[in-house]
């Protein structure tokens, strides 16, 4: 049993949710990023972003908590990668706080979002993760993802060119 319960957001905790991608972003590619492009990351951009996503319900959007403090999200809905099947879901985005990290948050978060997309009749599931990101391909990699070697493709984040793969499973 997790010590964490696991909800549909609101529109009240996009900050938090902002907070938080924010915090991440910045623990977990520092170094693999320029320090002036994450120092720059916007918890106002990001928390206008998450509030219309919990508004429109694309994607849907879960948080964990701890007490009344959100310490997680997860963001999650069907593939956005062209010509996969209507029944391929995707985690759009997954964060734990970092001062959670390694304490089960992003499991709870991954089985509230697997339960999501299997109720959406969802029969796999796919993830995007930059290749340097070792924490992230390992956490899905324990959590049954395989990489698709032919999916990597080079993206460019605040200037800097990061390689990312889609991990796949399936949701059962």
């Amino acid at each position: 049993m997790s010590r964490y319960q696991v909800r549909p957001a609101t529109p009240r905790d996009a900050k938090a949710i902002a907070e938080i991608h924010v915090a991440a972003w910045q623990a977990a590619y520092k170094g693999l990023m320029p320090d002036e492009h994450l120092a720059g990351l916007s918890v106002e951009k990001r928390q206008a972003f998450w509030r219309e996503a919990i508004e429109i319900f694309e994607p849907q959007v879960h948080v964990a908590t701890e007490g009344d403090r959100v310490v997680g999200f997860v963001g999650f809905d069907r593939s956005r990668d062209a010509g996969t099947p209507s029944t391929t879901g995707e985690i759009w985005a997954l964060y734990a706080a970092p001062s959670h990290w390694g304490t089960g948050v992003g499991l709870a978060l991954w089985d509230a979002a697997r339960d999501g997309l299997e109720e959406e009749g969802c029969t796999k599931v796919t993830v995007w993760v930059h290749l340097r990101n070792e924490r992230a391909l390992r956490f899905h990699e324990l959590a049954g993802f395989k990489r698709e070697m032919k999916s990597a493709k080079t993206v460019s984040v605040g200037g800097t060119k990061l390689e990312e793969i889609r991990l796949q499973r399936d949701i059962s």
